[in-house]
């Protein structure tokens, strides 16, 4: 017999790792469906208690190394990975979170979803948004806080007042078009759907459509930055100007 034969694997193009929450019941099928040929996905749920307020993630941040420990420890073929949560990233913070996925991983770019957020808004050209939370006003008064800092005008924010992502799953997209709509301005250059538990990206190409505005998500744009940052630079058609266009 031969000796063995090996290729690229799989995945030639990238390997694209994503944290998630453990209460996160979306981002594998949104992330699969956006997937170019080539790129390969892997998944990891971290401690999460019930209820999404500002303490429970802060807590969050202890429960990050125990995740890392445990995600891919033999795999040494990662490109990217993703802390994937929008407002655990702006209460924790990007630095503290990029730094313990790089720490100890050769040749891996860490990022968070919130990262990937703002880079697809310089990405647009768009400084003035309006947003849409899942969350309450504690946690929407933190986020608009964060997006000012990094030099942005929030036109208007408004939160759902949700705090389980089972509640947060179950938010229809007929409603989920309607709020984002109720949030445009004249002044703004873009919408954010902000929370990855929301099914805000079946209604992104609607939304553009109705606002004539670019509309980010937040596992699109957390998808789309991976992708950029991994140097897969595929125009993916049917989730947004972003990710089509970027």
């Amino acid at each position: 017999m031969t000796d063995i034969r090996f290729d690229e694997g799989p995945y030639p193009r990238a390997r694209l790792g994503f944290i998630c929450v453990a209460n996160a019941g979306l981002t594998e099928g949104e992330m699969f469906a956006m997937r170019p040929e080539g790129v390969g996905l892997s998944f990891t749920h971290m401690r999460m208690r019930t209820e999404c307020t500002v303490e429970n993630l802060a807590q969050m941040e202890h429960d990050l190394d125990d995740a890392l420990q445990a995600f891919l420890p033999g795999r040494d073929d990662m490109d990217v990975i993703c802390y994937n949560c929008t407002s655990g990233s702006f209460v924790i913070g990007e630095d503290i979170i990029r730094s313990k996925i790089e720490q100890g991983r050769d040749g891996v770019t860490g990022t968070t979803l919130l990262t990937g957020v703002v880079a697809a808004f310089r990405a647009l050209g768009a400084q003035r948004i309006s947003i849409g939370t899942a969350y309450t006003s504690d946690i929407d008064a933190l986020e608009r806080a964060y997006f000012c800092a990094q030099g942005f005008e929030i036109c208007a924010i408004r939160g759902l007042g949700l705090v389980t992502d089972t509640e947060m799953n179950k938010v229809s997209p007929r409603y989920l078009a309607e709020f984002a709509r109720s949030l445009d301005r004249p002044e703004a250059e873009a919408i954010f759907l902000s929370c990855g538990a929301l099914r805000s990206l079946e209604i992104v190409e609607e939304v553009e459509r109705a606002t004539g505005k670019p509309v980010v998500c937040s596992n699109q744009a957390s998808f789309w930055h991976c992708l950029r940052l991994a140097g897969v630079s595929d125009r993916i058609e049917g989730f947004g100007r972003l990710i089509r266009e970027h």
